[in-house]
């Protein structure tokens, strides 16, 4: 693979606070942060979309707005997942990490996994061709045969892209073999890794397997990183 410039590196990076105890200030400096060094997208829970819409649009920047839907667990009804997906792309929305229903992926009902995508992908689909929807499968949770599955279901509703992980469950996060299985079954949507990407090493490493796109709250510190490694 060919050398990534922290800029580049950048670009891939959707910059993200997602802790409950976030302050207004803090997300103030994420979209700050994510202007500065060029990052892709800022992920912010839903409560805060409508501000860093605003002071993203203020800024005239090109940073995406990603927020995530039925997180962390993906276990409430299809319907409140449309709704919060609708909210979200009426406040200013432009990509959504829907995490999907794990327990029933885990249970055999693949239907329903599928059926629950292609909703909330018509829902992000007709807003915009540009909206992007995202599907989080907490890969750490899941079997290798779950994982194949989940992507076989996520491509066939439609989805855009396929993530590794919330970042909050206690079985880990993302990892270089999971994004490069991701890669492998995608069908021709995208891979996001997220969950533990806290240095360059580790960012360099799942793009190399495969990810398109980072989800990671350590963005200055992984650009920092990189940056005096090429000096």
């Amino acid at each position: 693979m060919a050398a990534i410039s922290p800029s580049q590196l950048a670009a891939c990076i959707d910059h993200t606070l997602l802790k409950p105890e976030a302050t207004a200030w803090q997300i103030d400096q994420l979209c700050d942060q994510a202007v500065n060094l060029g990052c892709w997208a800022v992920c912010v829970n839903l409560f805060w979309l409508p501000r860093v819409a605003q002071r993203l649009a203020c800024s005239n920047s090109p940073v995406k707005v990603d927020v995530p839907v039925a997180y962390p667990t993906g276990a409430i009804p299809t319907a409140l997942k449309v709704a919060q997906v609708r909210w979200a792309l009426d406040h200013g929305a432009d990509e959504i990490d829907m995490v999907a229903n794990i327990g029933a992926l885990c249970d055999g009902q693949d239907q329903l996994v599928q059926d629950e995508i292609a909703a909330l992908a018509e829902a992000v689909h007709t807003a915009s061709a540009d909206k992007l929807l995202k599907v989080i499968l907490e890969t750490a949770a899941l079997t290798t045969e779950q994982k194949i599955l989940g992507c076989r279901l996520a491509a066939n509703a439609g989805a855009d892209f396929v993530k590794t992980s919330t970042g909050t469950h206690p079985a880990g996060g993302a990892t270089v073999d999971d994004v490069a299985l991701l890669a492998k079954h995608s069908a021709g949507m995208k891979v996001k890794a997220a969950g533990g990407i806290r240095d360059a090493e580790t960012a360099l490493a799942m793009i190399a397997a495969g990810a398109h796109r980072l989800g990671t709250s350590a963005t200055p510190a992984i650009i920092t990183q990189l940056v005096s490694n090429a000096q």
